[in-house]
């Protein structure tokens, strides 16, 4: 994984953790889940993209990324905000993930050439 491809998925990551955070006390206030429940999950997410955000440097990084976004899809089924909102990250860290490797390999060539 490049620099930029790096920089652009932790950034996703970092404002995806500030979403799924802001879930939290609304799965407690507008949702009949349990308390442990929604703190488990809401904060329990948020950490996943702080860590995946700062592994972006290891193999597992990227990965556990993708499955962050699923992740959100997926509260969809308790907050239903989330299908739309997980679709924008979803999206968001796709283009990163896509862009940014292709920024990285056409800088590579570029720095080849010269």
């Amino acid at each position: 994984m490049g620099r930029i491809q790096r920089a652009c998925c932790s950034g996703v990551l970092l404002l995806e953790a500030v979403v799924l955070f802001l879930t939290t006390p609304v799965m407690l206030s507008l949702t009949d889940v349990d308390t442990v429940a929604a703190l488990v999950v809401g904060l329990g997410l948020t950490l996943a993209c702080f860590v995946a955000a700062g592994g972006m440097r290891a193999s597992w990084g990227g990965p556990l990324g993708w499955v962050v976004q699923v992740a959100a899809i997926a509260l969809g089924f308790v907050v239903p905000v989330m299908f739309g909102l997980g679709a924008v990250f979803l999206a968001l860290y796709g283009g990163s993930w896509f862009l940014g490797a292709k920024i990285d390999r056409e800088r590579a060539e570029r720095e080849a050439l010269q």
